[in-house]
């Protein structure tokens, strides 16, 4: 337990016991301010969602008072912000209702049987205590248990914080709900799961045990002693988030017990885990301290979420936790889909990142813009090979992250030129010329060649067929043949058709969404069909020459016989021994 000194400390209390409406009553203690206005906000994005919410909404009936309890004037000067006018030198008291029923954006959710608190959506601050201590008090109903990653306070159901950014990037998940505890290298762990599923909570825990030490292998040191991952088995509600000594991962309550459900889930474990490094302990400027009322633009999102997308399975192969054909699998289908994304050729990575606050999707994103997760993967995959060719396989990737971690460590920050020191100075090569045809450019990597280095062949099955393609994508649960995306420059594309035209017939036959596939099947890669749809209500028709795709996705398997250099590629790369690997991967098989 810890506590702090209460001169100067800001403190909160929630009370969540009448939660079936989604609602409670939230309280703030702020210490005495001397200048006339104290500023109060509530952010309007929270970390690790960069995108502008409407946060200040879930507040109502805003009460603010000096520490005599007599009312104190405010203004709202901005969607997050209200302006508290003081007439002499005070504390503060604020109270409000809160509605919180954002569980799948992972900000905040109170029912009758739990309550997750991602304070950016739950807390408001004064820029002018930000830096202060915190204490947080719960009144629950009787039978809920807290978990954090923050330090437990003096009372049931509290907890402390060195400041509101600690506390900001600490979720709250308090209810009914299974809790695991673990001690590892002198580090206290807990998983805490809330909802029921088909889950193997004992599996998840040995797992979880066998990716802590695998850290080791990028960074010198761990920046947290106490981790806890937050589990939500629900329904409708999927994703993960990152803080600063937690993760929270929400999946659907039955998506656990399959493996290819469950590589799912300890991938994202991963990722949430691999995020304590990088961007909660190092990060792009733009995003150090955070302005949490504001976008913060940076050309580096890519290294933060994508690289950390590069390296969630390197560390379960290492780990032992995954084998070598769900590596590879999730690496293959990662290129086969930026291979058929027509937005490869339009954006670079960098761009990506400038834009991320602003990003669209659909057919214009599919089309023109890439994704930094996905994109930012491959940006990395990339930078890796060229370290180990430059250096002899003396430097990879994981030298970069090393060093910004050494170097970068939070309240520093990084950007793109130091980066390329760092790259610069592993080996003596200047990597301006690199970065600026594969970052600020778009990419255009020969992953076969690339991946042929470390004696992997990627390429269609042998089985795969060749099959015509109207290079375009349908409406899912659609009864109609609703078009949802055409390719750019592709058959549907040069004949003319755009998202939201319904497709009527095919060469004067009725064809509905369900028989669309099967109907395609019935003609050759290069025919000339008619189409007749449906635009603005009314009925047009044009001709279409059926393009050409595979079947079956990419797929990435070992050469037959590696060579001594490509199995050593191999081992510098992933960090562990072709010949382990591969037996223990048919063993799995």
């Amino acid at each position: 337990m810890a506590s702090f000194p209460v001169f100067s400390q800001v403190d909160y209390h929630i009370d969540l016991t009448q939660g079936t409406q989604h609602l409670a009553q939230v309280s703030a203690s702020f210490p005495m301010s001397k200048s006339d206005t104290l500023t109060l906000n509530i952010p309007s994005w929270r970390t690790g969602k960069y995108v502008i919410m409407p946060i200040a909404d879930g507040i109502r009936q805003l009460q603010v008072t000096d520490e005599k309890g007599q009312a104190l004037p405010y203004k709202r000067t901005a969607s997050g912000e209200w302006q508290v006018s003081l007439s002499q030198p005070s504390k503060v008291q604020v109270r409000y209702q809160l509605h919180a029923n954002e569980l799948g954006d992972r900000l905040r959710h109170i029912d009758d049987s739990h309550a997750f608190l991602d304070a950016s959506g739950v807390f408001m601050y004064s820029p002018e205590f930000r830096d202060e201590p915190i204490t947080v008090q719960l009144n629950v109903p009787g039978q809920w248990q807290s978990h954090s990653g923050m330090a437990s306070g003096e009372a049931p159901h509290s907890f402390v914080a060195d400041n509101y950014d600690v506390l900001v990037d600490s979720p709250i998940e308090t209810g009914l709900s299974q809790s695991y505890q673990w001690q590892l290298d002198g580090r206290d762990y807990e998983l805490v799961i809330w909802g029921e599923g088909n889950y193997n909570a004992t599996q998840m825990v040995a797992d979880l045990k066998k990716l802590s030490p695998t850290a080791t292998a990028i960074w010198d040191d761990y920046p947290y002693q106490r981790y806890v991952y937050m589990v939500h088995a629900t329904s409708g509600a999927r994703g993960a988030t990152e803080h600063l000594n937690s993760t929270i991962i929400q999946r659907p309550r039955f998506r656990f017990g399959a493996r290819e459900d469950y590589v799912a889930f300890i991938s994202t474990a991963s990722h949430e885990f691999i995020h304590t490094w990088n961007v909660k302990a190092y990060r792009p400027e733009g995003l150090v301290p955070y302005d949490y009322q504001q976008e913060a633009i940076t050309d580096l999102l890519w290294i933060s979420e994508g690289s950390t997308s590069y390296f969630q399975r390197q560390l379960l192969l290492r780990a032992g936790i995954i084998n070598f054909d769900e590596f590879a699998k999730d690496l293959a289908k990662r290129i086969d889909t930026h291979l058929n994304t027509p937005g490869r050729k339009i954006q670079s990575v960098a761009e990506a990142s400038r834009i991320q606050w602003i990003r669209r999707y659909g057919d214009y994103a599919h089309n023109h813009s890439v994704n930094i997760y996905a994109q930012g993967y491959l940006a990395s995959l990339g930078l890796d090979f060229e370290i180990l060719n430059s250096s002899a396989l003396a430097n990879s990737y994981r030298d970069v992250h090393r060093q910004l971690y050494r170097d970068f460590k939070v309240p520093k920050s990084f950007n793109s030129a130091d980066v390329l020191t760092i790259l610069n100075g592993l080996h003596g090569r200047d990597y301006q010329d690199w970065w600026q045809q594969h970052i600020e450019s778009p990419m255009n990597f020969d992953f076969k060649a690339m991946l042929l280095q470390a004696g992997l062949d990627l390429s269609h099955p042998t089985d795969a067929k060749v099959l015509p393609s109207m290079g375009l994508k349908l409406k899912a649960n659609e009864h109609n043949a609703l078009i949802d995306v055409v390719d750019k420059d592709g058959a549907g594309w040069r004949a003319g058709l755009t998202s939201g035209d319904e497709i009527i017939a095919i060469n004067g036959f009725r064809v509905k969404a369900k028989d669309f596939t099967a109907r395609l099947k019935d003609f050759r890669v290069g025919d000339t069909l008619t189409l007749d749809y449906v635009r603005r209500d009314q009925l047009q028709s044009s001709q279409i020459i059926l393009d050409a795709k595979y079947d079956k996705p990419l797929r990435i398997k070992p050469v037959a016989n590696p060579t001594r250099e490509q199995k050593a590629f191999f081992e510098a790369w992933l960090g562990v021994n072709w010949d382990a690997v591969m037996s223990a991967n048919k063993r799995r098989r």
